[in-house]
C-alpha cells in the first residue's frame, strides 16, 4: 500500500525548501489531484493542518486521508529533512489521536505514513522495531528534469 519513494515532480518547487514543511504541504494542495494519482488508488482527502486537541494544547497534522479499501485512516507527516527516528513519536502521537478523536467503530487502526527527504533502511527497521501501530516510511524526490534513458528503462518491461 505504501510505495517508496514518491515521485513529486509535479510540485515545481525550488532546490532548497529544507526545514519548510509548510511549502511541501502547500504545494501538494494545491496540486491534490496529481497528489492522489501519486498515492494510488483509494485515497479520500480529509483535510490538512486537521485539528486535534487535548484539553491543554491543539495539535495538527499534516495531511489526513481516508483510505476507501482499507477503511482507515491515514495521517501523513511531511519532513522536508531526513529521517530522524524521533519522527516516529510524533506519527504515533498523531495516529493514536486519530484513533481516539474521529475513527469509528467501523473503521479499521489508523495508518501513519511518514514521508521524509531521504531514509536510512536500518534507521527505519529499527525505529520501527518496537511499535504496534501500522507506519509506513517513505521517501519523495522533486524532480525538475526529464528522466535519464536509465530511469525510463527501469520501468520498460521487455518481456
Amino acid at each position: 500500500f505504501i510505495k517508496d519513494p514518491y515521485v513529486l515532480e509535479f510540485l515545481d518547487l525550488p532546490e532548497n525548501i529544507e526545514g519548510k514543511e509548510s511549502a511541501l504541504e502547500s504545494a501538494l494542495i494545491n496540486n491534490l489531484q496529481k497528489f492522489l494519482l501519486e498515492l494510488g488508488k483509494g485515497f479520500s482527502f480529509v483535510g490538512n493542518q486537521y485539528r486535534i486537541s487535548t484539553e491543554n494544547k491543539d495539535y495538527y497534522i499534516d495531511l489526513l486521508f481516508y483510505h476507501l479499501d482499507l477503511n482507515s485512516y491515514v495521517v501523513v507527516e511531511l519532513k522536508n529533512t531526513d529521517f530522524d527516528p524521533s519522527f516516529i513519536g510524533q506519527l504515533q502521537f498523531y495516529i493514536t489521536a486519530v484513533d481516539e478523536t474521529v475513527k469509528k467503530d467501523k473503521d479499521n487502526p489508523t495508518i501513519g505514513l511518514l514521508l521524509c527527504k531521504s531514509k536510512d533502511k536500518l534507521s527505519v527497521e529499527w525505529a520501527l522495531k518496537a511499535i504496534n501501530v501500522p507506519v509506513g516510511v517513505a521517501s519523495y524526490e522533486v524532480r525538475q528534469y526529464l528522466p535519464t534513458e536509465d530511469e525510463i528503462n527501469k520501468y520498460i518491461s521487455c518481456d
